[in-house]
């Protein structure tokens, strides 16, 4: 498998990494549970259908569903937010490469979403709104800590904070 190029890459001599985050692990809450709910089905119908073939189909569906659970979870292991004193930058994909990034000198707003499990689990929503234009990096959801990253940004972009 080639492995991605790494973020820090990207981020040029002239940059300052101030934030380098991967989005929060409950992203992949979904895909355990659908993963922990088809396995369960599957050696419930191997317990009731006593059957050589049967027992053959649930292994390998089985093991398809573990191996998409992997997929997803080296997807997101891979994937990874940084934020420079110049842009926000995120990176994604296995096979086919993708990143997204915006420079912070275009950002004309900002907002953070927390939801109650949100706070409880410490994740949110960055809403990045930039003059008119739709960017590629205009919602980023499930951002690990986003008090420390909003306050980060709101320094880079609006200047030093007031004390």
């Amino acid at each position: 498998m080639l492995a991605p190029r790494e973020i820090d890459e990207y981020v040029l001599p002239s940059e300052r990494r101030v934030i380098r985050v991967r989005l929060h692990w409950v992203v992949l809450l979904k895909d355990f549970t659908q993963t922990a709910v088809v396995l369960a089905v599957l050696v419930s119908i191997d317990r009731q259908v006593n059957n050589p073939v049967v027992h053959t189909l649930v292994w390998y569906v089985g093991l398809v569903a573990v191996l998409r659970l992997t997929l997803f979870v080296i997807e997101w292991w891979l994937e990874r937010i940084v934020i420079t004193n110049k842009r926000v930058m995120l990176a994604r994909g296995i096979i086919t490469h993708n990143l997204g990034m915006m420079p912070l000198g275009k950002v004309t707003d900002l907002t953070f979403e927390r939801s109650i499990t949100g706070r409880m689990l410490g994740y949110g929503t960055m809403i990045v709104e930039s003059a008119g234009q739709i960017q590629a990096l205009n919602r980023i959801d499930f951002m690990p800590e986003p008090d420390e990253v909003e306050e980060a940004l709101t320094e880079l972009i609006f200047g030093e904070k007031q004390k």
